[in-house]
């Protein structure tokens, strides 16, 4: 079962979508070990929906989550020091064709740019030496990223880097009024002033530019997991209603990207 429910996420199918492809795919049948010359028969669409079930009425994709974090401290490949903030908005269906006749009631409308958005919106904490997730949150789309980031802050983190929607976070009350917050060295990107005021081309605005180039060079690593999560997962859109389930599946599709970074990297210890 937990076979297939990874095969589910990993292809962004639907229960029906995984019991078809299973049936019609070699190499599915080979991952979930099933032998049809035995007779053996796939799980059903309702026995997945019930073992997801499970899964978040205990928590175990939040739990898997912190295993696989733990396997990786244990074999050296977290640092530590640094952190990377980010988040990212989930669509959420508007359709009101349910029988309810409304939206979801915990997703929210956000105004990005000139643009609406509707839905939820997933906020990780990235390490900045491997670019490992070692965090995460989902909340709705109309909260503030800012307001989350002393959750996505690990204990022993000297640096935090993040994107100009972070800059100025050592001005909030709640980081000046904590005692590890508020040493951070916060390296935040910051708005191009030289855009704005025109600034005349000098050492200054050079200097300027090479600054925000070198914050950013550490800060893109942040991008791979959501470039993970979202082209090779199909996680563009949220697939339950409620933020409990859709975080119960985003804890899986982030433990899923740390294993599919460390497969990636060579690592040979898992098989």
């Amino acid at each position: 079962m937990l076979r297939m429910y990874l095969l589910q996420n990993w292809f962004n199918l639907s229960d029906e979508g995984i019991e078809e492809a299973i049936y019609d795919s070699y190499a599915f049948r080979k991952f979930m070990r099933v032998d049809f010359l035995d007779e053996e028969q796939v799980p059903d669409a309702t026995t997945l929906c019930k073992f997801r079930k499970l899964l978040h009425e205990n928590n175990i994709t939040e739990m898997l989550f912190g295993q696989l974090h733990a396997f990786l401290e244990r074999h050296g490949k977290i640092m530590h020091g640094g952190t990377i903030v980010d988040a990212t908005i989930e669509d959420a269906p508007t359709s009101t064709k349910n029988a309810e006749g409304k939206r979801d009631p915990e997703m929210h409308s956000v105004k990005k740019g000139n643009q609406w958005y509707f839905g939820e919106r997933l906020h990780i904490g990235v390490d900045a030496g491997t670019g490992y997730i070692h965090s995460m949150e989902v909340t709705a789309a109309n909260v503030s990223e800012r307001d989350i980031v002393p959750q996505l802050v690990r204990e022993d983190d000297e640096v935090v880097y993040g994107d100009a929607g972070y800059s100025n976070m050592q001005r909030r009350e709640e980081i000046k009024n904590d005692p590890h917050l508020s040493r951070i060295d916060w390296r935040t990107n910051q708005q191009k002033p030289y855009r704005k005021n025109k600034w005349e081309e000098g050492p200054g605005t050079q200097w300027f530019r090479y600054w925000e180039y070198q914050k950013s060079r550490v800060r893109s690593k942040v991008e791979y997991p959501f470039l993970i999560l979202k082209r090779i997962f199909g996680y563009r859109k949220v697939r339950y209603r409620g933020l409990a389930k859709n975080r119960t599946h985003a804890y899986t599709l982030c433990a899923c990207a740390n294993l599919y970074m460390l497969m990636q990297s060579g690592y040979a210890g898992i098989t």
